[in-house]
């Protein structure tokens, strides 16, 4: 569970105080849960309203000024530290910062940016906003802001998010400084589109993809209007890709999981303590019923994503591949709590068609936070026998299909995590930015270069092995050395990174995953079962190909 953020400045002379509260708090909830009778704290006030009084007393009494405000928000966070891990407060502040996102848009101007030599540099201008509209495109800099000057060692992505955005239809004038020479443009503050079906792409003719990066409010929109243009251009097989997709909203998946199946066939059921069963079932036949599709996991997809895969699985509609999923199958809801933020409470469980619980174990003496690191000691990210899987949780699908419960979605096909992907230097080269600001340096010196190319994947490999050592001098530059020895492999991903992130710069993201996909090993196990898809059998109670063409 992510920690809330604090203001950074020293902590007040009463932080100690505050853990006191949170002491009190802590023994209280000990107690509930032990099965021991509640009592008072001395102030004559009942028991339901012991942390209240307290919380008065230390307010009117304390030797130093104390902001209440605070001091509810730990006290807060220690209640729900007593529960699950997905539990949370989350203050107005992060609350508005999450919701963006997952609400498909924000208001502002309209460009991707980075920060590079204290400047702010245009990636790229969303296509149909402001910038776009008014001409700014990728490479401009904008140096000031309604006549400020914003470039130089204190610029930050959050200031340079304080002053671009803002409500839509109010205006503000950005400065930039291009080869030409200076420029001033007055921008209309707007709507700007977050997408969350971020590639559709034909792959060869006969299978398509869809990488999808999180269930938002638009997403279920987005991903049939993928699928319907995919459909115009004759296919009808299709890898959704989910890998890295951290969930989100359950009415975004839903319908998606509906458009494969036949009317009344179940998508997922929750059940609580305190919370009916709920069942969501297709309500029609779905358009895409008779597409054959395959399902792209791994460690890192959860919640609605593991809905999404868990259902598809179990109605054997197609094979999940990739790696046993993240495992986050609880339900929470949303409560306002006056005006420092909201609770999200957790309230039930998420349940696929065949009965498996999707939220892996988490309490006393697991490291749940820890999930991944334990994942890669034990060796299941490399190697499919070493996934611990319960006897005792095996379901069955209509078509004999054995399947996993006891947390996360177990694929059909495993596959392991590429090692070549795990080299310290590409990482970090990757968690520094180097790669991102390389990249874009490179299409700055050689903008009109790449942009007279009719088609940037086909570039020669002279072009990719020039990138990479730009790539390579500029890192030197940044103080991270090209490792001595670099494996052929390696030195291979590192080319298709750096030269993917080229094609981001000039082409937009779609681009980027579309060009990707084309050297995933993933999809291209997901292709081969798709092209064999009638050579797929359920054998003594796993799905296998019998054979390969």
């Amino acid at each position: 569970m992510e920690e809330l953020q604090r203001p950074n400045r020293t902590a007040p002379s009463w932080q100690p105080l505050a853990f006191s509260v949170v002491l009190i708090l802590g023994i209280m909830i000990g107690r509930q849960f032990a099965g021991v009778p509640e009592v008072g704290l001395g102030f004559g006030i009942g028991s339901k309203s012991a942390l209240s009084g307290v919380l008065d007393r230390v307010e009117r009494m304390y030797v130093d000024p104390v902001i209440r405000a605070e001091l509810e928000q730990i006290a807060l966070k220690a209640v729900l530290e007593e529960l699950d891990p997905h539990s949370v407060f989350i203050s107005s502040e992060e609350l508005a910062e999450l919701a963006e996102p997952m609400e498909g848009n924000f208001e502002g101007i309209g460009v991707e940016f980075i920060i590079q030599d204290d400047t702010l540099m245009v990636v790229a201008a969303i296509p149909g906003g402001p910038a776009e509209r008014a001409g700014i495109r990728a490479g401009d800099r904008i140096v000031t802001v309604d006549s400020l000057e914003i470039s130089g060692p204190e610029l930050t992505n959050r200031r340079v998010m304080e002053l671009l955005k803002g409500p839509r239809g109010t205006q503000v004038m950005v400065g930039l400084d291009r080869k030409a020479g200076p420029k001033k443009v007055v921008l209309e503050r707007d709507r700007i589109p977050i997408h969350s079906v971020v590639c559709s792409a034909n792959l060869d003719g006969e299978r398509g993809y869809i990488k999808v990066v999180r269930f938002a409010q638009n997403t279920a929109i987005e991903f049939d209007q993928a699928m319907q243009a995919l459909s115009q251009q004759g296919l009808q097989e299709v890898i959704i890709d989910l890998r890295g997709n951290g969930g989100g909203y359950l009415n975004a998946v839903v319908p998606m999981v509906e458009s494969f199946l036949e009317k009344d066939q179940l998508v997922v059921y929750t059940e609580g303590e305190h919370a009916a069963r709920r069942v969501y079932a297709s309500k029609r036949n779905g358009d895409w019923k008779d597409w054959d599709l395959v399902v792209l996991v791994d460690e890192s997809s959860a919640s609605a994503s593991e809905i999404f895969a868990g259902a598809i699985q179990d109605h054997d509609r197609g094979p999940v591949i990739g790696r046993r999923t993240f495992g986050k199958g609880l339900v929470q809801e949303e409560f306002s709590i006056d005006d420092l933020g909201a609770l999200r409470l957790t309230v039930a469980r998420f349940y696929t068609p065949t009965g498996r619980a999707i939220q892996r174990p988490y309490g006393e003496g697991i490291d749940y936070s820890g999930d991944y690191f334990d994942r890669y000691e034990s060796g299941e990210l490399f190697h499919q026998d070493s996934i611990a899987l319960a006897d005792s949780l095996l379901f069955r699908t209509p078509k004999g299909k054995l399947v996993h419960g006891g947390g996360g979605i177990t694929p059909d096909v495993f596959l392991p995590l590429d090692t070549a992907r795990l080299s310290e230097y590409l990482s970090e080269l990757s968690w520094s930015g180097i790669l991102r600001d390389a990249a874009f340096s490179y299409v700055d010196e050689n903008r009109d270069k790449l942009l007279s190319q009719d088609q940037l994947t086909s570039l020669s490999e002279p072009w990719k092995k020039e990138s990479l050592e730009f790539l390579f001098q500029y890192a030197e530059q940044a103080g991270l050395p090209q490792e001595a020895e670099m494996s052929q492999l390696e030195e291979d991903e590192l080319a298709n990174r750096m030269f993917a992130q080229i094609i981001r710069n000039i082409a937009g993201e779609s681009s980027y995953y579309e060009y990707l996909a084309s050297e995933d090993p993933a999809v291209q196990e997901a292709q081969r079962w798709l092209k064999n898809k009638r050579n797929i059998s359920v054998v003594d109670g796993r799905l296998t190909l019998l054979q390969s063409e």
